[in-house]
C-alpha cells in the first residue's frame, strides 16, 4: 500500500474502533415501543444517507443491522447507502475488479470477507419494508492516487493547470468532504461505460428500488482542458480551441449538454432493465450546480431523466434555508416529480442541535415538499450530537408519529 492509502486506512480503522466503543453501547435496546399497525399513515419521504465518511456503521459487524432496525422503529422509510466512493465500490463488482483490480473497498473486504455487503443491506432493508436507493456518492471524483486514476490517467479531465492533488490534512478533510480530487471525464466514452456499468450492476443484480446520484455527478467548471475533451471540442467547432475562460457561456453550455446526454443514456439503460426503478438526484441549487459543476439538473427534470429530487439545503440560518427551497427551479420540479430537502443533522466538527432539525422539518412540511433526507446516520442521534441519543430519538419519534409511504411520481406534463 502507498503511504497515503496507509494513512487513510489507519484513520478509518481507528475511527471504526472508536465508534464501536462510543455509539453502539449507548444505543442499547430501543427505549420506545409502539404498535406500528395502529399508527395512521401519511405520505412523505423520510430518508437518511448511510456513508463511510467519518462513519463506522459499515465496518462494525452488527452496525448496519442496528441502524436499520432503529430507523424502521422510528418510522423512517428510505435509506440511501453509499455504493461508490473514492474509486471503490461497496458491493462485489466484477466490473470494478476488471478496471481497478479490487471488487470492493479494501476495508470493507477486510471486515466482511467474501460476504457481499450490499446484499446484506438489501436483505435487512426489505425485512423492514424500507425503500433502498444505493447512492453513488462520489460520482466522477476519485483520489489522484487511487488505482482507478493511476491505471487510467487518460480517463481524467484536468484544468488549465493540470490535475488537482489531494490535501495533506486527510482526517479533517475527510470529515468535511472537501479535500481535492481528481475527476473522471464524463465526456469520455470509456468513463461513461464504466460509471453506467456500475449503476447497471446494482440495478440488475440487487433487489433495489432505484439508485441515487448527487452533486458530484458533473464536471467542475474549471475542468475540460484534457486532450480528449479539447480534441472533441475542436472537432465540433472547426478546429477552434476551447475558451481560456472556463465560465464562457458557450463553453459551459457545450460541456453541460454533453453531461446531460450521458445522464440520458443512464436513464434509458436503467429503465430498460427495471422500468419501475427510480433515478434519484441529490444536487445543490440549480444556480450553483450549473455554474460550478455544469450539472443542469433543471433540464434533466424537464427531459424526464430523474424521478426524485433531494435538494441539499445544509443551512443553519432560517431565511437562507427557506430561500433555497423557494426558487423557481424547485417550484417547477415539484409539478413533475417528488422534491424533498436534504437536511444536515451535523458532523464531527459542526454538531447540529435537535431544535434546528425540528424547525427545518416544520418548514419543509409547511412548504408542502415531498419530505426530507438527513445527512448523515451517525449524527441523527449518535456520538456527535449535542443532546443525548435518548433525547434525539424521542424527538424524531415525536416528529415521525405516523407511518409514512413514499410519494409517487406525478404525471408527466
Amino acid at each position: 500500500m502507498n503511504s497515503v492509502f496507509q494513512r487513510v486506512f489507519g484513520y478509518f480503522l481507528c475511527l471504526g474502533f472508536v465508534i464501536s466503543l462510543t455509539i453502539f453501547p449507548i444505543f442499547g435496546n430501543p427505549d420506545y415501543t409502539q404498535n406500528s399497525n395502529s399508527l395512521p399513515v401519511t405520505t412523505e419521504i423520510r430518508g437518511v444517507w448511510l456513508t463511510n465518511v467519518a462513519s463506522g456503521v459499515f465496518y462494525i459487524p452488527w452496525g448496519i443491522e442496528r441502524a436499520i432496525n432503529q430507523l424502521a422503529n422510528l418510522n423512517f422509510n428510505t435509506i440511501y447507502p453509499v455504493v461508490w466512493n473514492r474509486g471503490y465500490t461497496f458491493y462485489k463488482s466484477p466490473l470494478a475488479k476488471k478496471i481497478t483490480g479490487s471488487d470492493s473497498q479494501p476495508l470493507l473486504n477486510f471486515i466482511h470477507g467474501k460476504n457481499d455487503f450490499l446484499a446484506k443491506v438489501v436483505k435487512l432493508a426489505r425485512s423492514k419494508d424500507l425503500t433502498i436507493m444505493p447512492w453513488f456518492e462520489y460520482g466522477l471524483m476519485t483520489p489522484p492516487d487511487s488505482a482507478l486514476a493511476k491505471l487510467h490517467p487518460d480517463w481524467l479531465t484536468i484544468g488549465q493547470k493540470g490535475v488537482e492533488s489531494i490535501s495533506e490534512n486527510l482526517l479533517e478533510d475527510m470529515i468535511n468532504g472537501v479535500y481535492k480530487q481528481a475527476w473522471l471525464n464524463p465526456l469520455h466514452p470509456q468513463v461513461q461505460n464504466f460509471i453506467r456499468g456500475l449503476i447497471l450492476e446494482v440495478v440488475k443484480n440487487y433487489n433495489v428500488d432505484g439508485i441515487q446520484i448527487d452533486d458530484h455527478f458533473g464536471m467542475p467548471v474549471q475542468f475540460g482542458y484534457d486532450a480528449f475533451t479539447v480534441k472533441l471540442y475542436q472537432k465540433e467547432h472547426r478546429g477552434k480551441k476551447p475558451p481560456s475562460n472556463p465560465f464562457d457561456s458557450e463553453w459551459m453550455r457545450w460541456r453541460a449538454n454533453k453531461i446531460t446526454a450521458f445522464m440520458n443514456s443512464i436513464s434509458k439503460s436503467v429503465k430498460a432493465i427495471k422500468p419501475y426503478a427510480k433515478i434519484s438526484l441529490s444536487p445543490n441549487s440549480q444556480y450553483f450546480a450549473y455554474k460550478y459543476y455544469l450539472q443542469d439538473w433543471e433540464n434533466w427534470v424537464k427531459q424526464d431523466l430523474i424521478d426524485e429530487l433531494i435538494l441539499q439545503v445544509y443551512r443553519s440560518e432560517k431565511t437562507s434555508f427557506i430561500t433555497e427551497m423557494s426558487k423557481p427551479s424547485i417550484k417547477s420540479a415539484m409539478k413533475k416529480i417528488p422534491v424533498a430537502i436534504g437536511i444536515s443533522t451535523g458532523n464531527l466538527l459542526k454538531p447540529v442541535e435537535i431544535d434546528q432539525v425540528k424547525e427545518q422539518i416544520k418548514i419543509v412540511r409547511k412548504q408542502k415538499l415531498a419530505g426530507f433526507s438527513f445527512f448523515y446516520w451517525e449524527s441523527l442521534w449518535g456520538y456527535i450530537a449535542p443532546e443525548s441519543p435518548y433525547q434525539r430519538r424521542r424527538a424524531f419519534l415525536q416528529m415521525f408519529d405516523t407511518q409514512a409511504v413514499r410519494p409517487l411520481r406525478l404525471k408527466k406534463v
